[in-house]
Formats: C-alpha cells, structure tokens, sequence
C-alpha cells in the first residue's frame, strides 16, 4: 500500500486587527488615561497645541517631516518671533530621560530661546526631572496633562477632547510624508503589519 501524500500546513489564521488600526467601539466621552491611550501620536500633538492655544499663545506645528526636535513654536502677541518650544512624545508606559532632555535643550539653545516644554503620555525619570528643573524646561506628563485638562473649563475640556479625537485619531500617522498609515496583508502570508 502507498501512503497518502502530507498535505502542506495550511498557513496560521489572520489575527483581527489591534485596537490601534481600528477605531473603539465608542470614544470617551469624558477626559481619562484612556483618550491618551486611545489616540496616536499625531492627535496627541493636536491635543497640546490646542491646550497651548486655550492658555493665549499662537501656536504653529509642523504635520511631518523632520521637526528639528520642535513640534511646536509658541509664540506671544507682544514679542516678535517664537517665545518657547515644545516637543510631543506619544510614549504611553515609558520612561523620558535625560538624554531627550539634553537633545531638546540643544533645540532651544540654537533657537536662543529661555524657555521649552517638553510633554509625553509616559514618564519622566528622576534625573530628567532634575536635569529639567535645572535647564528651565517644563515637563509634562501623563497625569500632569490630565490635571492640566482637568483645569480647564467644560467647554475648553470638550474641544480639547474634539481635537484629540479629530478623524482617524487611532491610525498611525506616516512621519514622514502625513498620510495615514494603511494596514496590509504580507503577499507570502504572515501577520498583518
């Protein structure tokens, strides 16, 4: 008798997306860690400039390409040029240390300017907080974000929240060139990417 012939592995079955290339169910109505969660990395700097906008600077951002370590100019009615920078890290669970602190106190020192905030979803580390204290830089984090939020009037929270969730808010944003990223299926099989 001759054996039948191995049928070949049929390939691993497709996992459904992650809650990153799909929107939620249902946004958030209200301010929480989890609207930091929920947004990429490009709503997260829509979300801080406009919080910057509510306290009276003019703001102008970059969409993508390189940003020089700027995400954000701030500039105010009775000086001529920018006043302060700030530089976004959509860094949920994860720490910021001295090291991006020192890079973006180069930023501010070529652009000979006296003050920058530096904001992120995640953490600061101790010696960042020092080194941040003793350079004139503001730190942001997650939870000082949100009591910053919290601040604000209803309304402000409301918009701040629109901005947060303005379109895709949960598609990844290309760095590069500001398109939303497109999720794939490998040719040759494999997870999507």
């Amino acid at each position: 008798p001759t054996q039948a012939a191995a049928k070949p592995a049929s390939p691993p079955p497709v996992q459904p997306p992650t809650p990153q290339t799909a929107p939620p169910a249902q946004p958030p109505s209200e301010w929480s860690k989890d609207v930091l969660a929920a947004i990429e990395w490009r709503r997260f700097e829509a979300l801080v400039e406009a919080l910057f906008a509510q306290a009276g600077f003019e703001t102008r951002s970059q969409s993508h390409g390189p940003d020089g370590g700027v995400d954000i100019w701030l500039h105010s009615k009775n000086a001529e040029g920018p006043v302060a920078v700030v530089q976004c890290k959509h860094a949920l669970g994860k720490n910021v240390g001295v090291t991006e602190l020192r890079e973006f106190l180069v930023v501010m020192t070529s652009s000979e300017l006296k003050r920058g905030t530096y904001a992120t979803t995640g953490t600061f580390t101790p010696s960042a907080l020092r080194f941040a204290r003793d350079n004139r830089i503001n730190v942001l984090d997650g939870p000082n974000l949100l009591n910053l939020i919290y601040r604000r009037t209803p309304l402000q929270q409301k918009a701040l929240l629109e901005a947060a969730y303005e379109g895709e808010y949960w598609r990844p944003t290309c760095a590069r060139c500001g398109i939303k990223l497109v999720e794939r299926t490998p040719s040759r099989g494999g997870g999507m990417f």
